[in-house]
């Protein structure tokens, strides 16, 4: 195929992917809406859903504004420099409008994706007064919106400015040109993450601290201040923050990967580069298909219907992978060089199967029907601390699975990239990249599944607010435990996907540096600026995590005394025959989401650039800027990924040991012990420590990993002297 043909099939099937994604929020929002009372309740979630969302995109849109000045100014003042000048004129222009392009592609992704999960919520609702399955394949539907919108719009992005940029004939300069459209991506989502993550945990601890465990009122219960808030948040951290997370991976990795193929251009011509982009295409094809066959039996767990519809979606994404490589990785007439195209297919299989790895292993640690949840439970029995330190145990323990499977997918990968190539330079790697286009082919799939998870815990929470029957509240608790897994699987695959893409991105960083310099730099950290730097890469993991979970207590703590000032002030709540005041919980939540999201976003941004333009000035041996810049990349990776799994996965397992505790299946000495119990007040103390860890600061260590690639690969001719 030519490149002009890949590209219109690209181009085509993205536009047609945005053409379900309407037609399923079509087909959603036309749904039944259920009673007045539900309307009411879904009415003030979307009302705070959106007030926040405007406000928050109101301040990183500023924020923008002032990184895209400091591109074009960084570009155009040394537009001379030999390896800008080469790429040609108007690259300042090019560059800074691939990073707004990025920026606003990602924000357009996330609004799209919580327009319709907070209206899918009252149809879910509505829907399981009658039937589980209808309620299922809203849910399902509203959040496969949310998945289609983000890889499409990423795939957009970058295939329309390759191709306006007119890179089917300058294929070597055009994909570092559009590197800051990845940037762009990771900025807002930086920030999209941060500030959701802040507002949903703030307002959920204050809610369940006073709720639950001073005033002894269950959860979603109308007569909590915060409950609201509570809901509101479930949508912007996990819709919108999550949506901005993955088109970030996504629209990173494709740029990443056409570097990488621009090394390969004497072998695969053009078909190396515009891999990435039909590998991706097609995985959007298996999501519309897996989307379509999700449906379950009434007396069926519903996450068995979801199950299937991720392996028919898996099943096609090889399919289609097997297509490109075979389509596209043919080796040029001239090349002198034998491909033995099957390795670099099992090296897409590897990432796929790495995907499906991290779904399990991350259900393992984090469903109570196993035992590291479990022993958070038992734990439980004797007080808060010992169930803090249980699920610190395990959220330590949980490293080790995810990092072997990194471990051998990588070098799997690289071991079929060299016997696909042979000894070529890069082979390996490209590898490499190929396996991170694999665990990246099902994203949309994974993205509809984790947008499940708000639309049906709103769902819950409208039907238990608006007094329906028990039994209509029993269908929405299953849906409900269901999006609490598949939250949880999401961020396991978000954790994955980011240590392949990271390493796909430093290596791409490493060709840059290599290119700019004609030099290979190697990372010396027996040098003491290079050592220093990997130091600070680690240091940044931990600090920006402090800041974050900072955020969130001092968020919560105000949330905390608002609502102990109504109760105090209004006693009517209590008793029922008043309401309390909403909406006040969730502008305070709001404001101190917004203001304090800002403090660990900067940080992360510029201590790279801090380290990468500092440190060239130490030594005029080498490219220490450089080298210092990628032992910061290196190390912050390694300790970012570890930090981010403890995070997610701690907290996930002591979210759903105190779920457990709830469900009425724990005993102790043959008795049922349930709400309102010493371990399940305990577990609850537990749960408000983990919510920050899953929910706030582990996400955004996800972003913060692509974000430091992606800055460093825009902002490369900066370090180098």
């Amino acid at each position: 195929m030519s490149v002009e043909a890949v590209l219109m099939v690209v181009l085509a099937i993205s536009l047609l992917s945005l053409a379900v994604a309407f037609f399923l929020a079509r087909q959603v929002l036309a749904a039944d809406r259920g009673k007045p009372e539900m309307e009411a309740i879904a009415a003030a979630i979307r009302e705070g859903a959106e007030a926040f969302l405007s406000r928050q995109y109101r301040t990183i849109g500023g924020l923008s504004v002032v990184a895209a000045a400091v591109i074009f100014g960084f570009y155009y003042l040394n537009r001379n420099v030999p390896n800008i000048a080469e790429m040609g004129r108007g690259t300042a222009v090019k560059v800074t409008l691939s990073f707004v392009t990025g920026a606003l592609c990602s924000a357009i992704a996330g609004y799209v994706g919580m327009f319709v999960s907070i209206r899918a919520n009252l149809r879910t609702a509505a829907a399981a007064m009658t039937s589980l399955n209808r309620a299922l394949q809203i849910a399902i539907r509203g959040g496969a919106v949310s998945g289609l919108t983000v890889v499409s719009m990423s795939l957009l992005g970058v295939g329309g400015l390759f191709y306006l940029f007119g890179g089917t004939t300058d294929y070597e300069h055009v994909p570092l040109q559009i590197v800051g459209f990845g940037f762009g991506a990771s900025f807002v989502a930086l920030f999209a993450q941060l500030g959701g993550g802040i507002y949903t945990k703030a307002a959920d601890v204050g809610a369940d601290l006073v709720g639950k465990v001073e005033a002894g009122i269950p959860e979603d219960d109308p007569r909590n201040p915060a409950v609201i808030a509570d809901l509101v948040g479930d949508n912007v951290g996990d819709c919108a923050g999550r949506g901005a997370d993955l088109f970030e991976s996504t629209a990173a990795e494709n740029v990443g990967a056409m570097i990488l193929g621009i090394a390969l251009y004497p072998v695969f011509g053009m078909g190396g580069i515009v891999f990435p982009l039909l590998a991706r295409a097609f995985g959007l094809i298996a999501t519309i298909v897996g989307v379509f066959t999700v449906r379950c039996r009434e007396d069926e767990d519903p996450m068995n219907a979801l199950n299937r519809g991720y392996l028919v979606t898996t099943a096609i994404a090889m399919a289609g992978f097997a297509a490109a490589v075979f389509l596209l990785l043919r080796p040029a007439p001239d090349a002198g060089v034998e491909v033995h195209r099957g390795y670099l297919l099992f090296a897409g299989i590897i990432g796929i199967l790495t995907a499906y790895a991290f779904v399990w292993i991350t259900q393992y640690y984090t469903e109570y029907r196993y035992r590291p949840v479990r022993s958070i439970a038992e734990a439980s029995r004797t007080g808060p601390a010992t169930n803090i330190i249980s699920g610190l145990a395990v959220g330590f323990e949980c490293t080790g699975l995810p990092v072997l499977v990194i471990s051998a997918a990588l070098m799997a990968a690289y071991w079929c990239g060299k016997q696909a190539l042979g000894d070529m330079t890069g082979a390996g790697l490209y590898g490499t990249a190929i396996a991170t286009m694999g665990m990246l082919a099902p994203c949309a799939y994974i993205l509809a599944m984790d947008t499940f998870g708000p639309i049906t815990d709103n769902a819950g929470g409208i039907i238990e607010m608006s007094k329906q029957p028990e039994e209509i509240r029993h269908k929405t608790d299953r849906l409900d435990s269901v999006g609490n897994t598949t939250k949880a699987l999401t961020k396991g695959y978000a954790i994955g996907s980011a240590a392949l893409a990271a390493f796909l991105l430093f290596s791409a960083y490493l060709n840059e540096v290599t290119k700019i310099t004609g030099l290979h730099m190697a990372v010396d950290l027996t040098r003491v600026p290079v050592f220093v730097g990997g130091l600070l890469g680690a240091t940044l993991v931990f600090v920006f995590s402090a800041l974050a979970i900072k955020a969130v207590g001092k968020a919560a703590q105000v949330v905390i005394s608002e609502v102990r000032r109504q109760f105090h002030e209004n006693p009517g709540i209590m008793k029922g025959t008043t309401k309390p005041d909403y909406a006040r919980c969730v502008d305070i939540v709001t404001a101190g989401a917004l203001k304090e999201m800002v403090a660990p976003g900067l940080l992360a941004v510029l201590t790279p650039v801090a380290v990468g333009f500092g440190f060239r000035f130490l030594s005029p041996y080498g490219q220490i800027g450089a080298e210092s810049v990628a032992a910061l990349l290196m190390v912050g990776t390694i300790a970012g990924i570890l930090l981010a799994t403890v995070m997610n996965n701690g907290g996930g397992a002591w979210d759903n040991a105190k779920k457990y505790i709830e469900s009425g299946e724990f005993k102790v000495d043959g008795q049922v012990v349930g709400k309102r119990s010493e371990p399940h007040k305990a577990a609850v103390v537990g749960d408000t420590v983990g919510d920050p860890f899953k929910d706030t600061a582990g996400p955004s260590l996800h972003v913060l990993i692509k974000l430091l690639s992606t800055i460093t690969l825009v902002l490369a001719p900066l370090f180098i002297h």
